[in-house]
């Protein structure tokens, strides 16, 4: 149909990106950028993920001119410290012990490029998260109710069936993975809607 927008494509594994895209009714297609994750020690926690969504981007947009391509990168930071994804449950159960009781930041980075036209648009959102100070068994079944292992910080925002979380401050969607306020602005100024 002549004048609708140029494919969208989705550069994310992320269930939870998938979820918020289709929740607003977005059609797109999901392409898996093979680029790994980089933490390099001069960058901020804002400049590493607006690093990762660009490089995620840019590597599916390469493949997909004629696309608009989505991509996102998240990260926890306490402190002004990044807190990946748990390699291990010892690891997650660790997380959760400094975030209990306190105020934490998370950061996404969202890139959006259409190679063919030169188009670029990007943002960091910021949203900060208070937890609830957290016992020792809370966290043990906490770690037993909710696979945390691919989630960073080592929680869900989207699935907290033992109410950690306090207040967020900010955008909820950018604590579940995808700042969906401003992405839906950048989407409509570019004809989705």
């Amino acid at each position: 149909m002549a004048g609708s927008p140029p494919p969208l494509i989705l550069a994310s594994s992320s269930p939870r990106r998938r979820e918020l895209l289709a929740e607003r009714g977005y059609s797109f297609e999901v392409v898996v950028a093979a680029v790994e994750e980089l933490l390099p020690p001069h960058l901020t926690v804002r400049e590493a993920v607006l690093l990762n969504a660009r490089r995620k981007g840019s590597a599916v947009a390469a493949l997909h001119p004629g696309a608009w391509v989505i991509a996102a990168d998240t990260l926890v930071s306490l402190d002004g410290r990044p807190m990946g994804k748990p390699l291990t449950i010892a690891e997650a159960h660790a997380m959760l012990r400094m975030l209990s009781g306190r105020t934490h930041q998370v950061f996404s980075g969202v890139w959006m490029e259409h190679r063919e036209s030169g188009g670029i648009a990007a943002f960091i959102e910021v949203s900060h998260v208070q937890f609830r100070p957290l016992e020792m068994a809370d966290i043990k079944r906490y770690l037993q109710l909710v696979h945390v292992l691919d989630k960073a910080g080592a929680y869900a925002a989207q699935h907290d069936p033992m109410g950690l979380i306090e207040r967020i401050e900010g955008s909820r969607t950018n604590v579940i993975g995808l700042p969906m306020e401003r992405l839906v602005a950048m989407l409509r100024g570019r004809g989705y809607e």
